[in-house]
């Protein structure tokens, strides 16, 4: 039995989870069952082709699936696209292409470790307060 080189990455922001995968392909790019070009909003679509023209024509011998889970729209695309840059370093090994990664935004390689704050006492959210009168 012959074994399919397959590299798989994951990808985290706020309290969305993408998984995606990488092989050897005809430049096809899945996120969630869907095609990338089915991906609504454009601006989404966008956040998460950024990896992709970066490495440029180097991605079109490969297939690439992403799984997201959880949080919101934007959350979901900034973790598919850091799984997705993930994938392409580590499929093509390429020391340049971390270092443009990592000038152009560093997210693409780093989870986003912001969450959001617990909600206090005296107000309706984490910062926010009740009016005082004064009167």
């Amino acid at each position: 039995m012959k074994t399919v080189p397959v590299v798989l990455t994951t990808g985290k922001r706020k309290a969305a989870v993408a998984r995606a995968t990488v092989r050897k392909g005809s430049g096809r790019v899945w996120v969630n069952d869907r095609p990338l070009e089915l991906v609504e909003p454009e601006v989404v679509r966008q956040k998460i082709q950024e990896p992709l023209y970066m490495v440029g024509d180097r991605s079109k011998a490969l297939d690439i699936t992403v799984d997201v889970q959880g949080g919101g729209i934007v959350g979901q695309a900034s973790a598919a696209r850091t799984a997705i840059a993930r994938g392409l370093l580590e499929w093509l090994k390429d020391d340049q292409l971390r270092e443009t990664f990592k000038h152009y935004d560093r997210s693409l390689l780093v989870n986003d470790p912001r969450r959001k704050l617990p909600k206090r006492p005296g107000g309706r959210g984490a910062r926010a307060r009740r009016q005082k009168s004064y009167r």
